[in-house]
């Protein structure tokens, strides 16, 4: 027994909590080289408790475990351990890897945002996409990009992109929710008590060229990233497609999701067009 013991008790905790929370995220992790998935359930980790606080804690002081996370996180990475394990295994990837810090504060900057705003501007919307899903997405491209940084710039703006739109069409699909039981309205300039399928039709054009940058970027990456990454995409892609044909008046009256059987086909057909070189 040694301290190894311990972190590695805490890395089971993130795998353990990407499993528990996102099957389909999980299930796009184990596709990664193995060298890449523990990071990466690591960063989920992180990001899963922080959104907990925010969006389920209704009955706890959510500003203030939120600062104490915040708090806790900077200290675990300056020390190189927390007994908190989803931070142990996050300042493990964070220091690994020499992830910029400033992406860990815009993060915290979007879930205190959470906690305040309930309506958005186009710059308050920007701002909260940035922290919230794009610098996600440049952390995991630290660790698929190992140390590269000539490649890390290179592929920064579309690792924006698709993580901006993986966000966008969480918004899409969670819009009831949001609206109802949280009171948020991201998208900026919509009335939500008054949604028109041109209102849909404008979101859906924005998260379109977003998708379009991110793929780009998809077929640049790292060999050992590629292939987990494009099933990311397509899944996604997928669920923004079926959001796409529905009315906007059924976003509100039901939650568009991929069947199961569409994600199989997605990760076969994906495999299929990996195995001839096609991504």
């Amino acid at each position: 027994m040694n301290i190894e013991t311990f972190h590695a008790v805490s890395r089971q905790c993130s795998k353990t909590t990407t499993e528990s929370y996102s099957t389909s995220f999980a299930s796009a992790i184990k596709l990664l080289h193995p060298e890449l998935r523990q990071p990466i359930y690591n960063i989920y980790g992180f990001v899963r408790f922080a959104d907990e606080i925010v969006d389920t804690f209704h009955d706890h002081d959510k500003k203030t475990l939120l600062q104490k996370f915040r708090t806790d996180t900077f200290e675990a990475i300056e020390n190189g351990i927390s007994l908190n394990p989803i931070l142990d295994s996050f300042q493990q990837t964070i220091n690994r890897y020499a992830i910029d810090h400033e992406l860990i504060y815009a993060f915290f900057r979007s879930m205190e945002m959470d906690l305040q705003a309930t309506t958005y501007n186009e710059k308050s919307y920007n701002e909260y996409i940035f922290g919230s899903a794009e610098v996600v997405g440049l952390m995991c491209l630290y660790v698929f990009c190992d140390g590269n940084h000539t490649e890390y710039q290179k592929l920064a703006p579309a690792a924006r992109s698709l993580g901006a739109a993986f966000q966008k069409v969480n918004f899409l699909r969670d819009v009831a929710s949001d609206y109802n039981d949280l009171s948020r309205v991201y998208f900026p300039g919509v009335d939500f008590t008054n949604f028109s399928t041109d209102n849909k039709k404008e979101i859906e054009k924005d998260i379109a060229s977003d998708f379009e940058n991110g793929y780009k970027g998809i077929l640049l990456l790292p060999w050992k990233a590629r292939f987990g990454v494009y099933v990311a995409f397509k899944y996604y892609f997928s669920l923004f497609r079926r959001i796409k044909q529905v009315h906007a008046s059924r976003i509100f009256r039901q939650r568009i999701r991929v069947p199961d059987f569409q994600k199989l086909l997605i990760v076969a057909r994906a495999g299929v067009k990996n195995q001839l070189k096609m991504i």
